[in-house]
């Protein structure tokens, strides 16, 4: 299970056998009620590759103070986040509250990375990408972009839907029935938040893939048609500049908000820690 009930402390760090299929104990932290497990790059290819080989349908998300913030007023998103079989942590705001908390994670695994680093694991290897979401033509220079990279690469398909689908039937299935008979090991779905955690939770069983991503721009990162932070930037968890400098009319309000209920999260959950501390 990808959250625990809302209960239990807001701060902890444990190991468990998740029923969705992870096999092994897992270690999690968890954030203000949001469990993150607590992996690093090579783990998680360790279990995609388990997952895949069972042919077992899943998806992944990976919070970021976004996340954090919609998951404590969102029942819908929360829910979503506890049918996923993994949580990633997606930003190094999440990784500064874990040490600050008690409870370190190991490691930033965001959207943009994976969609890189999950390719370069497994394209020489026949696994298949379908490329779902973004502006018409994205996915298709995505793909393109993949290729380059990585001449063996299966692309399975691309596909994407107009916008406003979700509030279409015939669109919603037409979507997921394309995604379906493709047949794929990987699903990149980049709707935006709450969107794509909304939809894989949906649809992920039906269309059968293993591992179906949430990625929100990082189609169009590959496809160029936006340019991600420096890694420096990256590095330094400044990202975010970054990208209210990119699209600050429609991030810089949004940004500005999580910020401050992201701190008043940290601090209430702090100050718990430093009561429950043994006097």
């Amino acid at each position: 299970m990808a959250s625990s009930d809302k209960g239990k402390s807001a701060v902890s760090a444990q190991a468990e056998t998740s029923p969705d299929g992870l096999g092994a104990p897992v270690a999690r932290v968890e954030l203000s009620g949001m469990t993150i497990h607590n992996v690093t790059r090579e783990e998680v290819f360790a279990l995609i590759e388990e997952r895949i080989a069972k042919r077992q349908p899943g998806y992944i998300v990976t919070p970021n103070v976004n996340h954090l913030c919609r998951y404590q007023r969102d029942a819908e998103f929360r829910e979503a986040y506890r049918k996923s079989f993994l949580v990633l942590a997606d930003g190094v705001p999440l990784l500064w509250a874990s040490r600050l908390l008690g409870t370190p994670l190991r490691e930033k695994l965001s959207g943009s990375d994976l969609v890189v680093w999950l390719p370069e694991r497994f394209a020489d290897k026949g696994r298949s990408f379908f490329l779902l979401g973004a502006a018409e033509g994205v996915a298709d220079a995505a793909a393109k972009e993949l290729r380059r990279r990585h001449p063996n690469i299966v692309i399975a398909g691309t596909y994407s839907p107009p916008m406003g689908f979700e509030n279409d039937p015939a669109e919603v299935a037409e979507t997921a029935r394309r995604v379906r008979e493709a047949r794929p090991d990987f699903c990149f779905v980049a709707f935006g938040v709450p969107k794509q955690e909304l939809w894989m939770r949906e649809h992920c069983q039906t269309c059968g893939v293993p591992v179906m991503l949430g990625i929100g721009a990082s189609l169009d990162f590959l496809a160029g048609t936006l340019k991600r932070a420096p890694r420096w930037m990256q590095r330094v968890g400044l990202e975010w500049v970054w990208r209210i400098g990119s699209e600050p009319r429609r991030l810089l309000g949004r940004y500005l908000a999580d910020g401050c209920v992201f701190l008043s999260l940290l601090w209430r959950a702090f100050r718990k820690r430093r009561a429950c501390r043994p006097t």
